[in-house]
Protein backbone atom coordinates (compact mmCIF):
# COMPACT_ATOMS: atom_id res chain seq x y z
CA UNK A 1 0.00 0.00 0.00
CA UNK A 2 1.43 3.36 -1.01
CA UNK A 3 1.68 5.83 1.87
CA UNK A 4 0.65 9.46 1.47
CA UNK A 5 2.36 11.85 3.89
CA UNK A 6 -1.08 12.99 5.04
CA UNK A 7 -1.85 9.42 6.19
CA UNK A 8 1.00 9.54 8.73
CA UNK A 9 0.04 10.77 12.22
CA UNK A 10 1.03 14.43 12.45
CA UNK A 11 3.46 13.91 15.34
CA UNK A 12 5.46 11.42 13.24
CA UNK A 13 5.54 13.33 9.96
CA UNK A 14 8.83 14.57 8.54
CA UNK A 15 7.84 18.17 7.94
CA UNK A 16 11.36 19.55 7.63
CA UNK A 17 14.59 17.94 6.53
CA UNK A 18 17.14 17.47 9.31
CA UNK A 19 20.41 18.51 7.71
CA UNK A 20 23.07 17.83 10.33
CA UNK A 21 25.67 20.52 9.71
CA UNK A 22 27.60 20.50 12.99
CA UNK A 23 29.84 18.05 14.76
CA UNK A 24 31.10 17.98 18.34
CA UNK A 25 34.82 18.30 18.89
CA UNK A 26 36.80 19.76 21.79
CA UNK A 27 33.65 21.04 23.48
CA UNK A 28 32.41 22.97 20.45
CA UNK A 29 29.66 22.35 17.93
CA UNK A 30 31.67 23.16 14.84
CA UNK A 31 30.02 24.12 11.58
CA UNK A 32 30.44 21.59 8.78
CA UNK A 33 31.09 23.17 5.39
CA UNK A 34 32.14 20.07 3.45
CA UNK A 35 30.44 17.29 1.54
CA UNK A 36 27.27 15.79 3.00
CA UNK A 37 25.55 12.43 2.58
CA UNK A 38 21.77 12.29 2.15
CA UNK A 39 19.89 10.13 4.65
CA UNK A 40 16.95 8.17 3.29
CA UNK A 41 14.44 6.07 5.16
CA UNK A 42 13.58 2.70 3.66
CA UNK A 43 9.98 3.64 4.46
CA UNK A 44 8.51 4.60 1.09
CA UNK A 45 6.12 7.51 0.70
CA UNK A 46 4.65 9.37 -2.23
CA UNK A 47 6.73 12.50 -2.54
CA UNK A 48 5.79 15.92 -3.87
CA UNK A 49 6.53 14.77 -7.41
CA UNK A 50 4.03 11.95 -7.00
CA UNK A 51 6.76 9.28 -7.03
CA UNK A 52 6.63 6.38 -4.59
CA UNK A 53 10.18 6.26 -3.23
CA UNK A 54 12.37 6.09 -0.11
CA UNK A 55 11.74 9.11 2.10
CA UNK A 56 14.46 11.74 2.33
CA UNK A 57 15.07 12.60 5.99
CA UNK A 58 18.03 14.95 5.78
CA UNK A 59 21.79 14.72 5.53
CA UNK A 60 24.93 14.12 7.60
CA UNK A 61 28.54 15.28 7.16
CA UNK A 62 30.81 13.08 5.07
CA UNK A 63 34.00 13.36 7.09
CA UNK A 64 37.45 11.95 6.54
CA UNK A 65 40.96 11.90 8.01
CA UNK A 66 41.33 15.61 8.90
CA UNK A 67 38.20 15.56 11.07
CA UNK A 68 39.20 12.21 12.54
CA UNK A 69 42.58 13.66 13.50
CA UNK A 70 40.91 16.72 14.99
CA UNK A 71 38.64 14.60 17.20
CA UNK A 72 41.53 12.36 18.20
CA UNK A 73 43.68 15.32 19.19
CA UNK A 74 40.85 16.75 21.30
CA UNK A 75 40.28 13.43 23.08
CA UNK A 76 43.99 12.92 23.73
CA UNK A 77 44.33 16.44 25.10
CA UNK A 78 41.34 15.94 27.38
CA UNK A 79 42.83 12.77 28.83
CA UNK A 80 46.36 14.21 28.74
CA UNK A 81 47.95 10.82 29.45
CA UNK A 82 45.89 10.59 32.65
CA UNK A 83 46.71 14.10 33.90
CA UNK A 84 43.69 15.86 32.43
CA UNK A 85 40.81 17.49 34.27
CA UNK A 86 38.34 14.69 33.55
CA UNK A 87 40.40 11.62 34.58
CA UNK A 88 41.56 13.32 37.79
CA UNK A 89 38.19 14.77 38.70
CA UNK A 90 36.28 13.73 41.83
CA UNK A 91 33.81 10.91 41.29
CA UNK A 92 31.00 13.10 42.60
CA UNK A 93 31.79 15.77 40.01
CA UNK A 94 31.80 13.27 37.13
CA UNK A 95 28.46 11.95 38.35
CA UNK A 96 27.08 15.50 38.43
CA UNK A 97 28.07 15.94 34.77
CA UNK A 98 26.35 12.68 33.80
CA UNK A 99 23.19 13.63 35.70
CA UNK A 100 23.15 16.95 33.86
CA UNK A 101 23.40 15.09 30.55
CA UNK A 102 20.62 12.58 31.17
CA UNK A 103 18.20 15.28 32.34
CA UNK A 104 18.75 17.15 29.07
CA UNK A 105 18.49 13.91 27.12
CA UNK A 106 15.06 13.10 28.57
CA UNK A 107 13.65 16.27 27.01
CA UNK A 108 14.46 14.91 23.53
CA UNK A 109 12.44 11.70 23.85
CA UNK A 110 9.79 12.42 21.22
CA UNK A 111 12.17 13.48 18.46
CA UNK A 112 14.61 10.61 19.10
CA UNK A 113 11.74 8.09 19.05
CA UNK A 114 10.47 9.53 15.77
CA UNK A 115 13.85 9.14 14.11
CA UNK A 116 14.28 5.63 15.48
CA UNK A 117 11.13 4.72 13.54
CA UNK A 118 12.08 6.50 10.34
CA UNK A 119 15.77 5.67 10.21
CA UNK A 120 15.78 1.99 11.18
CA UNK A 121 12.10 1.00 10.93
CA UNK A 122 11.68 0.08 14.60
CA UNK A 123 8.02 0.06 15.64
CA UNK A 124 6.69 2.73 17.98
CA UNK A 125 6.50 0.66 21.21
CA UNK A 126 10.02 -0.72 20.71
CA UNK A 127 11.40 2.73 19.83
CA UNK A 128 9.90 4.17 22.99
CA UNK A 129 11.24 1.23 24.95
CA UNK A 130 14.74 1.74 23.54
CA UNK A 131 14.79 5.37 24.63
CA UNK A 132 13.35 4.71 28.08
CA UNK A 133 15.61 1.72 28.64
CA UNK A 134 18.64 3.83 27.74
CA UNK A 135 17.68 6.54 30.21
CA UNK A 136 17.16 3.89 32.88
CA UNK A 137 20.56 2.40 31.99
CA UNK A 138 22.23 5.77 32.59
CA UNK A 139 20.57 6.24 35.98
CA UNK A 140 21.44 2.65 36.94
CA UNK A 141 25.05 3.26 35.88
CA UNK A 142 25.21 6.35 38.07
CA UNK A 143 23.90 4.39 41.06
CA UNK A 144 26.29 1.51 40.39
CA UNK A 145 29.20 3.94 40.16
CA UNK A 146 28.20 5.43 43.51
CA UNK A 147 28.20 1.95 45.02
CA UNK A 148 31.57 1.17 43.45
CA UNK A 149 32.96 4.36 44.94
CA UNK A 150 31.50 3.52 48.38
CA UNK A 151 33.08 0.08 48.23
CA UNK A 152 36.45 1.68 47.47
CA UNK A 153 36.26 4.35 50.16
CA UNK A 154 38.45 2.42 52.59
CA UNK A 155 41.97 1.20 53.28
CA UNK A 156 43.01 -2.42 53.34
CA UNK A 157 46.00 -3.81 55.24
CA UNK A 158 48.03 -6.92 54.53
CA UNK A 159 51.57 -7.86 55.65
CA UNK A 160 52.17 -4.40 57.10
CA UNK A 161 51.10 -2.53 53.95
CA UNK A 162 48.06 -0.29 53.65
CA UNK A 163 46.37 -0.14 50.24
CA UNK A 164 43.76 2.29 49.00
CA UNK A 165 42.36 0.55 45.89
CA UNK A 166 40.13 2.24 43.35
CA UNK A 167 39.39 1.93 39.67
CA UNK A 168 41.00 4.32 37.23
CA UNK A 169 40.32 5.17 33.56
CA UNK A 170 42.10 3.47 30.69
CA UNK A 171 42.58 6.40 28.32
CA UNK A 172 41.08 7.34 24.96
CA UNK A 173 38.13 5.24 23.78
CA UNK A 174 36.94 4.85 20.19
CA UNK A 175 33.24 3.97 20.38
CA UNK A 176 31.37 2.44 17.43
CA UNK A 177 27.77 1.38 17.92
CA UNK A 178 25.36 -0.79 15.89
CA UNK A 179 22.48 0.32 13.67
CA UNK A 180 19.90 -2.01 15.20
CA UNK A 181 20.10 -0.38 18.65
CA UNK A 182 21.78 2.91 17.69
CA UNK A 183 20.86 4.54 20.99
CA UNK A 184 20.75 1.81 23.63
CA UNK A 185 23.70 -0.38 22.70
CA UNK A 186 25.84 2.58 21.69
CA UNK A 187 25.22 4.23 25.05
CA UNK A 188 25.90 0.92 26.81
CA UNK A 189 29.46 1.51 25.60
CA UNK A 190 29.69 5.28 25.69
CA UNK A 191 28.15 6.04 29.10
CA UNK A 192 30.35 3.76 31.27
CA UNK A 193 33.42 4.77 29.26
CA UNK A 194 32.77 8.44 29.97
CA UNK A 195 31.79 8.19 33.63
CA UNK A 196 34.90 6.17 34.51
CA UNK A 197 37.08 9.10 33.44
CA UNK A 198 38.03 8.17 29.88
CA UNK A 199 37.81 10.57 26.95
CA UNK A 200 35.86 9.36 23.93
CA UNK A 201 35.44 9.57 20.18
CA UNK A 202 32.06 8.37 18.99
CA UNK A 203 31.05 7.65 15.39
CA UNK A 204 27.39 6.69 14.89
CA UNK A 205 26.47 3.59 12.87
CA UNK A 206 25.58 3.60 9.18
CA UNK A 207 21.85 3.81 10.00
CA UNK A 208 20.34 5.61 12.97
CA UNK A 209 22.57 8.68 12.71
CA UNK A 210 20.16 11.62 12.69
CA UNK A 211 18.63 10.52 16.00
CA UNK A 212 21.93 11.52 17.66
CA UNK A 213 21.52 15.11 16.45
CA UNK A 214 19.08 16.19 19.21
CA UNK A 215 21.61 15.02 21.82
CA UNK A 216 24.66 16.95 20.61
CA UNK A 217 23.81 20.03 22.68
CA UNK A 218 23.36 17.87 25.78
CA UNK A 219 26.81 16.34 25.32
CA UNK A 220 28.35 19.77 24.72
CA UNK A 221 26.70 21.32 27.77
CA UNK A 222 27.40 18.49 30.20
CA UNK A 223 31.05 17.49 29.89
CA UNK A 224 34.42 19.30 29.80
CA UNK A 225 35.88 19.97 26.37
CA UNK A 226 37.31 16.97 24.56
CA UNK A 227 35.67 14.35 26.80
CA UNK A 228 33.02 13.53 24.19
CA UNK A 229 33.76 14.02 20.49
CA UNK A 230 31.21 13.02 17.85
CA UNK A 231 32.14 12.63 14.19
CA UNK A 232 30.26 11.35 11.16
CA UNK A 233 31.16 9.40 8.05
CA UNK A 234 32.24 5.96 6.91
CA UNK A 235 34.33 3.78 9.19
CA UNK A 236 37.19 3.39 6.72
CA UNK A 237 37.40 7.17 6.33
CA UNK A 238 37.12 8.09 10.02
CA UNK A 239 37.79 5.12 12.30
CA UNK A 240 40.72 3.72 10.31
CA UNK A 241 43.06 6.73 10.64
CA UNK A 242 42.18 7.04 14.31
CA UNK A 243 43.26 3.44 14.91
CA UNK A 244 46.36 3.79 12.74
CA UNK A 245 47.58 6.59 15.00
CA UNK A 246 48.19 4.11 17.82
CA UNK A 247 46.75 6.63 20.29
CA UNK A 248 43.55 4.72 21.02
CA UNK A 249 43.62 2.82 24.30
CA UNK A 250 40.21 1.09 24.03
CA UNK A 251 38.24 -0.09 21.01
CA UNK A 252 34.59 -0.31 22.05
CA UNK A 253 32.49 -1.79 19.27
CA UNK A 254 29.18 -3.55 18.89
CA UNK A 255 28.94 -5.03 15.44
CA UNK A 256 30.67 -7.61 13.29
CA UNK A 257 33.84 -9.53 14.15
CA UNK A 258 35.32 -8.84 10.70
CA UNK A 259 35.09 -5.10 11.34
CA UNK A 260 36.57 -5.54 14.82
CA UNK A 261 39.52 -7.55 13.49
CA UNK A 262 40.14 -5.08 10.65
CA UNK A 263 40.29 -2.19 13.11
CA UNK A 264 42.54 -4.08 15.51
CA UNK A 265 44.91 -4.89 12.67
CA UNK A 266 45.36 -1.18 11.97
CA UNK A 267 46.52 -0.43 15.51
CA UNK A 268 50.35 -0.52 15.72
CA UNK A 269 50.44 -1.45 19.43
CA UNK A 270 47.96 -4.30 19.78
CA UNK A 271 49.34 -5.37 23.15
CA UNK A 272 48.25 -1.99 24.54
CA UNK A 273 44.78 -2.04 23.01
CA UNK A 274 41.92 -2.97 25.34
CA UNK A 275 38.87 -4.47 23.60
CA UNK A 276 35.23 -4.16 24.59
CA UNK A 277 33.31 -5.95 21.85
CA UNK A 278 29.77 -7.20 21.36
CA UNK A 279 29.78 -9.21 18.16
CA UNK A 280 27.61 -11.53 16.10
CA UNK A 281 25.87 -14.66 17.33
CA UNK A 282 23.96 -17.63 15.97
CA UNK A 283 21.77 -18.27 19.00
CA UNK A 284 19.81 -21.53 18.79
CA UNK A 285 16.57 -22.68 20.36
CA UNK A 286 16.36 -26.33 21.43
CA UNK A 287 12.78 -27.57 21.64
CA UNK A 288 12.45 -30.88 23.49
CA UNK A 289 9.57 -33.27 22.94
CA UNK A 290 7.94 -32.45 26.30
CA UNK A 291 8.00 -28.67 25.75
CA UNK A 292 4.84 -26.63 26.28
CA UNK A 293 4.20 -25.75 22.64
CA UNK A 294 1.98 -22.75 23.35
CA UNK A 295 4.69 -21.16 25.46
CA UNK A 296 7.48 -22.31 23.15
CA UNK A 297 5.89 -20.87 20.02
CA UNK A 298 5.18 -17.55 21.74
CA UNK A 299 8.82 -17.28 22.79
CA UNK A 300 10.19 -18.46 19.44
CA UNK A 301 8.08 -15.89 17.57
CA UNK A 302 9.51 -13.16 19.80
CA UNK A 303 13.01 -14.61 19.63
CA UNK A 304 13.18 -15.00 15.86
CA UNK A 305 11.22 -11.98 14.67
CA UNK A 306 11.37 -9.12 17.20
CA UNK A 307 12.64 -6.20 15.12
CA UNK A 308 12.56 -8.54 12.12
CA UNK A 309 15.28 -10.73 13.64
CA UNK A 310 17.81 -7.88 13.40
CA UNK A 311 19.32 -8.50 16.83
CA UNK A 312 22.51 -10.27 17.86
CA UNK A 313 20.39 -11.94 20.57
CA UNK A 314 17.77 -13.18 18.09
CA UNK A 315 17.08 -16.89 17.74
CA UNK A 316 18.73 -17.74 14.43
CA UNK A 317 18.39 -21.55 14.48
CA UNK A 318 15.47 -23.57 15.85
CA UNK A 319 16.20 -27.21 16.71
CA UNK A 320 13.03 -29.27 17.28
CA UNK A 321 12.88 -32.89 18.43
CA UNK A 322 11.55 -35.10 15.63
CA UNK A 323 8.44 -36.46 17.37
CA UNK A 324 6.92 -32.96 17.72
CA UNK A 325 8.45 -31.16 14.75
CA UNK A 326 5.39 -31.55 12.47
CA UNK A 327 3.08 -30.02 15.06
CA UNK A 328 5.57 -27.28 15.87
CA UNK A 329 6.08 -26.40 12.20
CA UNK A 330 2.35 -26.21 11.48
CA UNK A 331 1.49 -23.98 14.42
CA UNK A 332 4.62 -21.86 14.22
CA UNK A 333 4.16 -21.18 10.49
CA UNK A 334 0.55 -20.12 11.03
CA UNK A 335 1.65 -17.70 13.75
CA UNK A 336 4.35 -16.22 11.50
CA UNK A 337 1.84 -15.62 8.70
CA UNK A 338 -0.51 -13.89 11.15
CA UNK A 339 2.06 -11.22 12.02
CA UNK A 340 1.17 -7.74 10.79
CA UNK A 341 3.51 -5.91 8.43
CA UNK A 342 3.30 -2.13 8.18
CA UNK A 343 4.84 1.21 9.05
CA UNK A 344 6.35 1.57 12.52
CA UNK A 345 3.68 3.90 13.93
CA UNK A 346 0.73 1.66 12.98
CA UNK A 347 -1.08 -0.13 15.82
CA UNK A 348 -0.22 -3.80 16.25
CA UNK A 349 2.60 -3.82 13.69
CA UNK A 350 5.23 -6.47 14.39
CA UNK A 351 7.08 -6.52 11.06
CA UNK A 352 8.44 -3.27 9.63
CA UNK A 353 10.56 -2.09 6.66
CA UNK A 354 14.19 -3.19 6.74
CA UNK A 355 16.70 -0.31 7.05
CA UNK A 356 19.38 -1.92 4.86
CA UNK A 357 18.51 -1.44 1.17
CA UNK A 358 20.07 -4.74 0.06
CA UNK A 359 18.74 -6.93 2.87
CA UNK A 360 15.65 -8.39 1.06
CA UNK A 361 17.91 -9.57 -1.77
CA UNK A 362 20.35 -11.15 0.70
CA UNK A 363 17.56 -12.98 2.54
CA UNK A 364 16.25 -14.21 -0.81
CA UNK A 365 19.70 -15.63 -1.60
CA UNK A 366 19.61 -17.61 1.66
CA UNK A 367 16.12 -18.90 0.85
CA UNK A 368 17.07 -19.90 -2.71
CA UNK A 369 20.20 -21.70 -1.48
CA UNK A 370 18.22 -23.63 1.13
CA UNK A 371 15.52 -24.64 -1.36
CA UNK A 372 18.15 -25.77 -3.85
CA UNK A 373 19.60 -28.03 -1.15
CA UNK A 374 16.33 -29.61 -0.08
CA UNK A 375 14.48 -27.23 2.25
CA UNK A 376 10.94 -25.95 1.73
CA UNK A 377 9.15 -22.76 2.75
CA UNK A 378 6.48 -23.88 5.20
CA UNK A 379 4.45 -20.69 5.58
CA UNK A 380 2.26 -19.33 2.78
CA UNK A 381 3.59 -15.77 2.91
CA UNK A 382 7.24 -16.75 3.26
CA UNK A 383 9.49 -14.89 0.84
CA UNK A 384 6.89 -12.40 -0.40
CA UNK A 385 8.85 -9.26 -1.28
CA UNK A 386 8.04 -5.55 -1.43
CA UNK A 387 10.32 -2.59 -2.10
CA UNK A 388 11.78 -2.68 1.42
CA UNK A 389 10.79 -5.99 2.95
CA UNK A 390 10.77 -9.73 2.53
CA UNK A 391 8.18 -11.61 4.57
CA UNK A 392 9.68 -14.12 7.04
CA UNK A 393 10.21 -17.57 5.55
CA UNK A 394 10.12 -20.65 7.79
CA UNK A 395 12.58 -23.08 6.17
CA UNK A 396 12.51 -26.84 6.84
CA UNK A 397 14.42 -29.10 7.00
CA UNK A 398 17.61 -27.08 7.22
CA UNK A 399 20.96 -28.89 7.00
CA UNK A 400 24.54 -27.91 7.75
CA UNK A 401 25.51 -27.40 4.11
CA UNK A 402 23.04 -24.52 3.71
CA UNK A 403 24.14 -20.90 3.97
CA UNK A 404 21.30 -20.07 6.33
CA UNK A 405 22.73 -22.59 8.80
CA UNK A 406 26.21 -21.07 8.73
CA UNK A 407 25.66 -17.34 8.19
CA UNK A 408 24.17 -14.94 10.72
CA UNK A 409 21.08 -13.94 8.72
CA UNK A 410 20.26 -10.87 10.85
CA UNK A 411 16.85 -10.67 9.24
CA UNK A 412 13.48 -12.37 8.67
CA UNK A 413 14.26 -15.98 7.80
CA UNK A 414 13.85 -18.88 10.24
CA UNK A 415 15.75 -22.16 9.82
CA UNK A 416 14.15 -25.17 11.55
CA UNK A 417 16.33 -28.24 12.13
CA UNK A 418 14.93 -31.61 13.27
CA UNK A 419 16.91 -33.82 15.67
CA UNK A 420 16.54 -37.29 17.16
CA UNK A 421 19.16 -37.29 19.89
CA UNK A 422 19.96 -34.29 22.07
CA UNK A 423 23.66 -34.78 21.35
CA UNK A 424 23.06 -33.46 17.82
CA UNK A 425 22.28 -29.81 18.70
CA UNK A 426 24.70 -29.89 21.64
CA UNK A 427 27.55 -30.97 19.36
CA UNK A 428 26.58 -28.31 16.83
CA UNK A 429 26.68 -25.57 19.49
CA UNK A 430 30.03 -26.84 20.73
CA UNK A 431 31.43 -26.71 17.18
CA UNK A 432 30.00 -23.27 16.41
CA UNK A 433 32.20 -20.20 16.09
CA UNK A 434 29.75 -18.40 18.34
CA UNK A 435 28.74 -18.75 21.96
CA UNK A 436 26.42 -16.04 23.19
CA UNK A 437 23.12 -17.62 24.32
CA UNK A 438 20.73 -20.53 23.88
CA UNK A 439 17.02 -21.03 24.55
CA UNK A 440 16.07 -24.40 26.03
CA UNK A 441 12.41 -25.50 25.98
CA UNK A 442 11.26 -28.49 28.04
CA UNK A 443 10.17 -29.52 31.54
CA UNK A 444 11.69 -32.89 32.53
CA UNK A 445 14.40 -31.93 35.00
CA UNK A 446 16.22 -35.24 34.48
CA UNK A 447 16.73 -34.18 30.86
CA UNK A 448 17.19 -30.47 31.46
CA UNK A 449 19.72 -30.68 34.31
CA UNK A 450 22.61 -32.33 32.37
CA UNK A 451 21.84 -30.11 29.36
CA UNK A 452 22.23 -26.98 31.47
CA UNK A 453 25.50 -28.31 32.88
CA UNK A 454 26.82 -28.69 29.33
CA UNK A 455 25.36 -25.54 27.83
CA UNK A 456 26.70 -23.12 30.44
CA UNK A 457 30.19 -24.07 29.24
CA UNK A 458 29.28 -23.51 25.57
CA UNK A 459 27.42 -20.19 25.81
CA UNK A 460 27.17 -17.41 28.40
CA UNK A 461 23.42 -17.43 29.03
CA UNK A 462 20.97 -20.34 29.04
CA UNK A 463 17.38 -19.15 28.78
CA UNK A 464 14.97 -21.71 30.22
CA UNK A 465 11.63 -21.70 28.37
CA UNK A 466 12.23 -18.14 27.19
CA UNK A 467 13.76 -16.43 24.18
CA UNK A 468 17.29 -15.05 24.16
CA UNK A 469 17.65 -11.41 25.17
CA UNK A 470 20.09 -8.87 26.50
CA UNK A 471 18.17 -7.53 29.50
CA UNK A 472 17.74 -6.84 32.26
CA UNK A 473 20.81 -4.65 31.92
CA UNK A 474 21.99 -5.49 35.43
CA UNK A 475 22.75 -9.05 34.24
CA UNK A 476 26.01 -9.92 32.44
CA UNK A 477 25.93 -9.57 28.66
CA UNK A 478 28.83 -11.28 26.93
CA UNK A 479 29.73 -14.27 24.79
CA UNK A 480 32.33 -16.90 24.04
CA UNK A 481 34.50 -17.33 20.95
CA UNK A 482 33.58 -14.86 18.18
CA UNK A 483 30.57 -13.42 20.01
CA UNK A 484 32.15 -10.98 22.46
CA UNK A 485 35.18 -9.66 24.31
CA UNK A 486 34.60 -8.25 27.82
CA UNK A 487 31.27 -8.09 29.62
CA UNK A 488 28.62 -5.41 29.34
CA UNK A 489 26.13 -4.87 32.13
CA UNK A 490 25.54 -1.97 34.44
CA UNK A 491 27.97 -3.57 36.90
CA UNK A 492 30.52 -5.08 34.51
CA UNK A 493 30.81 -2.25 31.97
CA UNK A 494 32.26 0.08 34.60
CA UNK A 495 34.97 -2.51 35.16
CA UNK A 496 35.48 -3.14 31.45
CA UNK A 497 36.32 0.55 30.92
CA UNK A 498 38.63 0.88 33.90
CA UNK A 499 41.58 -0.73 35.66
CA UNK A 500 42.38 -1.34 39.32
CA UNK A 501 44.92 1.12 40.62
CA UNK A 502 45.98 1.91 44.17
CA UNK A 503 48.15 3.80 46.59
CA UNK A 504 50.26 1.60 48.89
CA UNK A 505 51.92 2.68 52.12
CA UNK A 506 53.94 0.78 54.70
CA UNK A 507 52.46 0.87 58.18
CA UNK A 508 54.83 3.36 59.82
CA UNK A 509 54.18 6.37 62.02
CA UNK A 510 55.68 8.63 59.36
CA UNK A 511 53.49 7.29 56.52
CA UNK A 512 50.34 7.05 58.61
CA UNK A 513 50.60 10.72 59.59
CA UNK A 514 50.84 11.67 55.92
CA UNK A 515 47.79 9.56 55.06
CA UNK A 516 45.79 11.07 57.90
CA UNK A 517 46.72 14.56 56.74
CA UNK A 518 45.74 13.66 53.17
CA UNK A 519 42.34 12.39 54.26
CA UNK A 520 41.72 15.29 56.60
CA UNK A 521 42.69 17.97 54.10
CA UNK A 522 40.68 16.41 51.23
CA UNK A 523 43.50 17.62 48.99
CA UNK A 524 43.49 14.43 46.89
CA UNK A 525 40.56 13.32 44.75
CA UNK A 526 41.91 9.75 44.76
CA UNK A 527 42.91 9.27 48.41
CA UNK A 528 39.52 9.76 50.02
CA UNK A 529 37.19 7.83 52.29
CA UNK A 530 34.23 10.14 51.72
CA UNK A 531 30.96 8.42 50.86
CA UNK A 532 28.58 9.39 48.06
CA UNK A 533 25.07 8.76 49.37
Amino acid sequence: MKTQTTEIPEEFQIKKLLNQDTYLVNGQLKKWEGESTPVYSSIHTINKEGIYAPTLLGSIPYMSEPEADEALEAACNAFDKGKGLWPTMKVADRIECMERFVKQMEKQRDVVVKYLMWEIGKNLPDSQKEFDRTVEYIYDTIEEYKQLDRDCAKFQKRDGVYAHIRRGPLGVVLCLGPYNYPLNETFALLIPAIIMGNSTIFKPAKHGVLLITPLLEAFKNSFPKGVVNIVFGRGREVAAPIMQSGRIDVLALIGNSKSAVALQDQHPFKNRLRLVLGLEAKNPAIVLSDADLDLTIDECIAGTLSFNGQRCTALKLVYVQEDIVAEFNKRFSERVDALKFGNPWEDGVKLTPLPEPGKPEYIQELIDDAIEKGAKILNEKGGETTENYIFPAVLYPVTKDMRVYKEEQFGPVIPVIPFKKIEEPIDDIASSNYGQQVSLFGKDIRTIAPLIDNLVNLVCRVNLNSSCQRGPDVYPFTGRKDSAVSTLSVHDALRSFSIRTFVASKDTVYNNRILEDLLGSKASNFVSTDYIL
